[in-house]
């Protein structure tokens, strides 16, 4: 297979269309407020205005999952929040619909400057959404998809354009025609999202999908790989399992290796952290391939995102955060083995062009 690291740079202003840094339990709370002024890289007297007076309370509602992603992310948030002067007050619902239904209610009756959500579930947040814009409470979402999006800036990774790089290096190493898995779950909007190209790649290319199992829970990577063993006990000719959401990457890798396939099975993911990394590099690992953003970066992106739109100087609504692919090749012949490495040699990683302005520079760590 040939080493490759392929930049796919929709760096999308227009396009039209979670876990804190210490790691929370369901809706345990979180603030960056104790010292946030000191933390600014800029004074808070040369910031734009809402961000150089008192600080602006932001209220972050998250439906984060096992791994350190969502670690991550909450990371970024939190070290771009401090660095402009942004009190952020973090609610992670870790799974549970209901509590982040709440935790949402109880962010608006507090009468935030700001509501940032991240992930979660359509029908349980829209209602409350249109609540909180209703009261005239600016909110930013996060890898969530909306019926309704009047009033609310939309932020996300470019779920197709990782999707499509990372099947762009399926279909190079295992042809066309090839007997392929899918281990994703419904209901969740970057997985739907990914799983219309994939749907698009199967037809385009002939691939013969022998199965589609998977779901999403508190212990995503565990949970799969009873259903991952079974299907490949099933179809043991399979050639390649494409898993979009590196918690279920990290199951489908541990099911493969079990029944011992992991010479005739390749494993294309999305995502990266260390973990990750650490995976895809140790000796025999099937997964091959990963499509990714910086988690922290991305954390970090969403709050500039808000920020701009605070200060009036967003004017788009749909901003898409752009991704690179990855192969176990570049990783293992770049001597890579983080994440802090892999921004060294990809730095577009870092999104330091993306959402920023001279007052508001990239911050993620």
């Amino acid at each position: 297979m040939t080493s490759r690291l392929t930049a796919r740079r929709w760096l999308g202003f227009g396009a039209a269309a979670a876990a804190a840094a210490l790691v929370l339990t369901g809706c345990a709370q979180q603030t960056t407020s104790t010292d946030a002024a000191s933390a600014t890289t800029v004074p808070v007297a040369d910031l734009h205005e809402p961000f150089n007076g008192d600080p602006v309370e932001v209220a972050l509602v998250q439906q984060s999952g096992a791994g350190d992603y969502f670690t991550a992310w909450t990371a970024g948030a939190n070290a771009q929040a401090a660095a402009i002067n942004i009190d952020l007050t973090v609610t992670d619902a870790r799974n549970d619909n209901a509590k982040q239904a709440s935790d949402l209610e109880q962010a608006i009756a507090s009468n935030p400057d700001a509501i940032i959500i991240d992930h979660g579930q359509t029908d349980t947040l829209e209602p409350r959404i249109r609540d909180a814009v209703d009261a005239g409470i600016p909110v930013i979402v996060y890898d969530l998809a909306l019926e309704d999006t009047d009033g609310v800036i939309v932020t996300s990774q470019s779920d197709a354009s990782m999707a499509s790089g990372v099947l762009d290096q399926l279909i190079a190493d295992v042809g066309e025609g090839a007997n392929v898995g899918l281990v994703s779950a419904e209901g969740f909007a970057p997985l739907d999202r990914r799983k219309a190209v994939w749907d698009e790649y199967v037809t385009d290319n002939d691939l013969n999908e022998q199965f589609f199992v998977g779901e999403v829970t508190e212990s995503t990577a565990t949970d799969n790989i009873p259903l991952v063993d079974a299907a490949l006990k099933q179809y043991p000719d399979t050639q390649a399992i494409f898993a979009p959401y590196d918690e279920i990457t990290k199951g489908v890798v541990q099911a493969v290796i079990q029944n011992n396939l992991q010479d005739s099975v390749k494993v294309y993911g999305i995502d990266i952290s260390n973990a990750d990394i650490e995976v895809m590099i140790a000796d025999g690992s099937p997964w091959v391939a990963t499509s990714a953003t910086d988690p922290a970066a991305i954390g970090a992106a969403v709050v500039r995102a808000l920020a701009l739109s605070l200060a009036g100087e967003l004017d788009e609504t749909d901003v898409q955060f752009p991704a690179i692919t990855v192969t176990q090749d570049f990783l293992l012949e770049n001597d890579i083995t983080n994440v802090s490495q892999l921004r060294d040699a990809e730095p577009s990683l870092l999104l330091d062009d993306v959402v920023v302005a001279d007052w508001l520079p990239a911050v993620s760590s």
